[in-house]
């Protein structure tokens, strides 16, 4: 069996990473979304929030589940048996990004690979920063967060004057 990780911090989950969350759930026997825990970052969403908001939308694929760590992922991957660490590349600038994490990943456990799906082109400029900052603003975001994030997303903007 194929256990496959998907790390990110998720703040909150978007149509993109549901896109990627669904190709992995066919590609791998089993799926667990990773929150990383990331100290230097103020997340909008607290982690008890967005494994909430990520299991009510993860419910229709029976092998995905969800999961947080403080560690490093590929440490992480290590102690739940995954020989995969899945990440969604939208462009060129992630690539940049990824290359040296994974680098250091098989310098670290050379048994767990990397694998890259690339965003579908019609999600491919979501992002978790872009949806926060257009609902603060009073945008809709219904396109690009399920329902349910979108509802969470107004609430915590819900009174702020942005004027």
């Amino acid at each position: 069996m194929t256990v496959a990780v998907f790390p990110g911090s998720f703040d909150p989950i978007t149509n993109g990473h549901l896109d990627i969350i669904k190709r992995a759930s066919d590609i791998f026997d089993k799926v667990i979304v990773v929150i990383g825990i990331n100290s230097t970052k103020k997340p909008l969403f607290s982690v008890e929030e967005r494994i909430d908001l990520i299991k009510q939308n993860i419910n229709a694929f029976q092998n995905v589940s969800v999961s947080c760590t403080n560690d490093l992922i590929v440490n992480y991957a290590s102690s739940v048996n995954a020989k995969v660490i899945v990440r969604g590349i939208r462009d060129s600038k992630d690539m940049d990004y990824e290359k040296p994490m994974a680098s250091v990943n098989k310098d670290l456990n050379s048994d767990i690979e990397n694998v890259y799906l690339l965003s579908d082109s019609s999600k491919n400029y979501i992002s978790s920063s872009m949806v926060k900052e257009l609902c603060r603003f009073k945008g809709n975001v219904s396109r690009y967060v399920p329902l349910n994030v979108k509802r969470s997303l107004e609430f915590k903007f819900k009174g702020e004057d942005n004027d």
